[in-house]
């Protein structure tokens, strides 16, 4: 299955700001070791570049899974494939921890810690008004219809 351009978009924008938050990552730990907290070595970089990788990875899984539930046609079925899907790549970030515990190149911190760098680079773009195009803010979607007078929810008379 092919990525649509806009997901391939998205997962660009996602890729660069994961990877500004790995080079911050890095420079921190270099900080903090130098003032004694800590030790930086290789397996802080491999740990980091690993996560990176990761968690792209992880995002790029989750535009795919939700690009091929757009096509099932039954809501339930939509909903049990995306929450398989979840629970899978919930699975791989902690069984990636987990590896980066136990093999003795990976700084686990800073293998574990780029996880959270794709969130945080939606939370900046929304803060930033990225992720709404110009014309989706002149051009607001319509308002669901209002219900009618004879579907009264049930504590109305």
């Amino acid at each position: 299955m092919k990525l649509q351009s806009a997901s391939q978009h998205e997962i660009k924008r996602i890729a660069c700001g994961t990877a500004v938050g790995g080079v911050l990552l890095v420079a921190a730990m270099f900080v903090l070791s130098r003032m004694g907290i800590g030790t930086f070595d290789y397996r802080v970089l491999t740990g980091a570049l690993s996560g990176c990788i990761v968690a792209i990875i992880n995002f790029a899984l989750m535009c795919v899974t939700i690009q091929r539930a757009v096509n099932i046609g039954e809501q339930k079925a939509m909903k049990s494939f995306i929450q398989g899907s979840y629970n899978g790549r919930l699975l791989l970030q902690a069984g990636w921890i987990v590896a980066a515990y136990l093999m003795p190149w990976f700084n686990v911190i800073s293998a574990a810690v780029p996880l959270l760098f794709p969130n945080l680079s939606i939370y900046y773009l929304q803060a930033r008004g990225k992720l709404v195009t110009p014309s989706e803010r002149k051009n607001p979607p319509p308002e669901e219809m209002e219900e009618s007078e004879d579907h009264k929810g049930s504590f109305e008379v």
